[in-house]
């Protein structure tokens, strides 16, 4: 897979979009929502992805439809997917961009260049073994 394809990026709030204020809304770190912006302008589906539920969550959706984003679906795989208790709730995506990272958060203008230049393609295949690491 490369660039020019449809991803699936699934997107934390708290931390990635905004600086972390949990429960407020803190500021928007530099260049999410231009980043952003750029991902769905490529074509690219987005998912919020974030612990925040109810209130909170219509928070966090109100504010970045303020800031020109919505988001193919949020907190689920597609708009349509009902949550119940006996499905996963994890979020089919391709990509996550999530402070809680190994290595914490680049930073957005570093996730932008690593989608750009092919350093963050999502595997092709799962490998079997201890967490896929190990053949």
């Amino acid at each position: 897979m490369n660039f020019s394809d449809t991803l699936i990026i699934a997107v934390d709030f708290d931390g990635t979009i905004v600086k972390d204020a949990y429960p407020k809304i803190g500021k928007p770190m530099l260049f999410a929502f231009e980043t952003l912006k750029k991902l769905q302008e490529d074509g690219h589906r987005l998912i919020l992805w974030t612990y925040r539920c109810g209130e909170r969550l219509d928070e966090a959706v109100q504010f970045c439809k303020e800031n020109g984003i919505e988001f193919y679906a949020v907190n689920k795989s597609f708009p349509e997917e009902e949550y119940t208790n006996d499905i996963s709730r994890k979020i089919n995506a391709d990509l996550f961009i999530d402070d809680r990272n190994i290595g914490g958060f680049p930073g957005w203008g570093e996730v932008y260049h690593m989608l750009t230049d092919g350093s963050a393609q999502p595997l092709k295949e799962k490998k079997k073994g201890f967490f896929g690491l190990f053949g």
